[in-house]
C-alpha cells in the first residue's frame, strides 16, 4: 500500500519550499524502501525549483543527494538487506536495455527517470526526491554506502563526486597527471579531493586567494588567483594534462586552451548562460579536446564511492536543520556555504 511521509516541497518558482505530505508509492518486488538520513542540497535543485531550466510540475519535492538505511526489501531484492546503508544519486531508473543502459552509462539513456521532476515510467506518476522522510527506489538504482564514510559527508558525493570522478577517470588522470581544477565550490573541492587521491599534481585556479589554504589541505599543489594577477594562466602555457572547469561563468576558452598539453582536454562541468567561443586553432593544434561530462553512470557511481572509501574523500558540509531550507538556497546563490549544504532528515 501507498506511505504518506513528510518533505519540503517546492510549490511555485517565486515561493519558498513548504513542509507537506506526499505519497510514496508501494514497494515493488525489486524495490528498497530507506529511511532517509541525510539529503543534500545540489545548486541544480535551485536552478530546476526556480524554473531557471525550464517549466516544471509542482509541487515537487528536489534532492538528488540522499543517504539512509533500508527498512524494507521487495520479494525479488538480493542486493540489499534491512539495515544496511544505502544512497540514491540523480538517477532512479532508465529503459534498461538499450546501448547505454547495456554499456553501464544510465545517464546517457533517452529514457533516464531523474530522482526529482520526472515520471515514473510504469504508473506516470511524478517522481520526488530526497527532501523527505523515506524514499523507495529500484535496488538496481541504489548505491552501497561504506560504512567507513562519515554519511552526512558523503552525502554530496551522490552528485558532486560522480560529477568530478567520471571526467577525471574518463579523460585518464593517474599518477603524475597535471590537473587544474577551475573554480573550488561544491563541485571544485571534491574535484581536486579526487584528483589528488589519484596522485595528480593539482592547480586550483581561482579569482582570489580566500580558499587557498582549504585547497592545499584537499590537496591542491598549486594557487593561480587571477584577480591578483590577469595574466598569470600565460605562465602555464602547455601544462596541464586535464581542465576540470566547474564554474558556470563565462570564461575566455582560448586561455585556457593554451595551458594544455598536447591531447590535453578542458572538460565543463559548468553551464554558462552565454555561448562559448573557441577558434580551430587551439583544437587543432597539439590535438587538443574541449569537451563536458554529467554524472556517470550506476556501476561507475559506486566505483567512485568505493575508491572515496579506500582514500577517505568525502565533502566538506555544513549540517542543517530542513527548516533553514530556504535560507540554505539563498546562501548558495550568494556563493555563502564552505562547501556543501546537507539535511538532517530527522528535521523534515
Amino acid at each position: 500500500m501507498t506511505t504518506n511521509v513528510a518533505a519540503y516541497q517546492a510549490v511555485a518558482s517565486d515561493a519558498p519550499l513548504e513542509k507537506g505530505t506526499i505519497e510514496r508509492r508501494d514497494l515493488r518486488p525489486d524495490d528498497i524502501r530507506i529511511e532517509i538520513e541525510f539529503a543534500g542540497i545540489c545548486h541544480s535543485d535551485i536552478h530546476t525549483v526556480r524554473e531557471e531550466w525550464g517549466p516544471i510540475e509542482f509541487p515537487m519535492v528536489p534532492g538528488h543527494e540522499i543517504i539512509g538505511r533500508v527498512t524494507e526489501v521487495g520479494s525479488e531484492v538480493t542486493k540489499f538487506s534491512v539495515g544496511e546503508r544505502a544512497g540514491v544519486g540523480c538517477l532512479v531508473d532508465s529503459c534498461r536495455e538499450c546501448e547505454w543502459c547495456l554499456k553501464g552509462e544510465e545517464n546517457n539513456c533517452p529514457k533516464a527517470v531523474g530522482t526529482y521532476n520526472g515520471k515514473d515510467r510504469f504508473d506516470g506518476r511524478p517522481t520526488d526526491g530526497g527532501y523527505s522522510t523515506e524514499i523507495l527506489v529500484s535496488e538496481a538504482f541504489a548505491l552501497h554506502i561504506p560504512e567507513n564514510l562519515d554519511p552526512a559527508a558523503t552525502t554530496p558525493l551522490l552528485c558532486a563526486g560522480i560529477t568530478t570522478y567520471s571526467p577525471l577517470r574518463t579523460w585518464g588522470v593517474t599518477e603524475g597527471s597535471k590537473v587544474a581544477v577551475v573554480g573550488m565550490g561544491g563541485l571544485g573541492h571534491v574535484a581536486v579531493k579526487l584528483a589528488a587521491a589519484m596522485g595528480a599534481e593539482v592547480t586550483v585556479i581561482s579569482q582570489t586567494r580566500s580558499k587557498e589554504e582549504d585547497g592545499r589541505r584537499f590537496g591542491a599543489t598549486d594557487w593561480i588567483a587571477r584577480k591578483e594577477d590577469p595574466e598569470a594562466l600565460k605562465n602555464h602555457k602547455g601544462e596541464f594534462d586535464v581542465i576540470i572547469n566547474t564554474v558556470s561563468a563565462h570564461v575566455d576558452v582560448q586561455e585556457f586552451m593554451a595551458t594544455l598539453r598536447p591531447h590535453g582536454a578542458m572538460v565543463l562541468l559548468g553551464l554558462p548562460t552565454e555561448a562559448l567561443e573557441v577558434s580551430a586553432g587551439s583544437l587543432i593544434g597539439g590535438r587538443k579536446s574541449l569537451t563536458g561530462s554529467n554524472i556517470g553512470g550506476i556501476r561507475e557511481t559506486q566505483e567512485m564511492l568505493d575508491f572515496c572509501a579506500e582514500h577517505g574523500v568525502t565533502a566538506e558540509i555544513e549540517l542543517i536543520s530542513a527548516e533553514d531550507i530556504n535560507e540554505a538556497y539563498d546562501r548558495v546563490v550568494d556563493s555563502d556555504v564552505r562547501y556543501r549544504f546537507v539535511i538532517d532528515a530527522k528535521t523534515i
